[in-house]
């Protein structure tokens, strides 16, 4: 078992050997949530099954809800974006970010992301929690697009482009389930950023 290189670069050992403890946790919790169902999963199960204390599932997840919502991808892309060229325009470098970021993360552990989105979009608590956590990418996305553009993060063409993006992301992920995952994800992700970059013809 193993983690993204993009992630392991940017780590000590052990905040490696921490996110190894998490990965294994998630991925034992996702396989009892496919076996048995979500609701039917306790928190002391998941724990067992990754051979961890039900203390220390809770140091990396506050709450079930979170080992499904939680992932470490916003500020790796957040980096990524603000790395490219500043030659580059704000959607052209966040197409090479997803690139990237996402070309890794969905090569390393594609089915275990659509599992998790199929899931928060089958249960309305995970759900009503998703919603946070795209307002926290939001709120990211919206400071690295201020910082490389160099306007405040209460602009308000930033906090539209933002908006847009974000949505744009949302509709790929949407047609990515919908597709039970026949349709790459990071594909659409880029055809998002592309019909933004040409106005949204319609």
């Amino acid at each position: 078992m193993s983690t993204p290189a993009r992630i392991e670069q940017q780590c000590g050992l052990r905040e490696r050997k921490k996110a190894k403890t998490r990965l294994s946790i998630r991925e034992h919790a996702m396989r009892l949530f496919v076996e048995q169902g979500y609701e039917n999963t306790t928190i002391e199960q998941i724990a067992e099954a990754a051979e961890v204390s039900p203390s220390t599932f809770f140091r990396y997840f506050p709450t079930k809800e979170d080992v499904v919502i939680q992932d470490d991808y916003d500020p790796l892309l957040a980096s990524a974006f603000l790395e490219q060229p500043a030659s580059l325009p704000p959607l052209a470098a966040l197409r090479e970010a997803v690139r990237l970021v996402y070309g890794e993360v969905l090569a390393y552990d594609e089915q275990t992301i659509l599992r998790r989105i199929q899931l928060v979009w089958a249960i309305p608590s995970l759900r009503a929690r998703q919603m946070e956590g795209q307002i926290a990418t939001m709120t990211m996305l919206t400071a690295a697009i201020a910082e490389r553009t160099g306007r405040p993060t209460d602009d308000f063409a930033v906090r539209v482009f933002t908006g847009a993006v974000v949505g744009g992301w949302i509709a790929a992920v949407e047609r990515w389930v919908r597709s039970d995952g026949e349709e790459r994800l990071i594909g659409l992700m880029d055809e998002a950023l592309v019909l933004l970059e040409e106005g949204l013809p319609l």
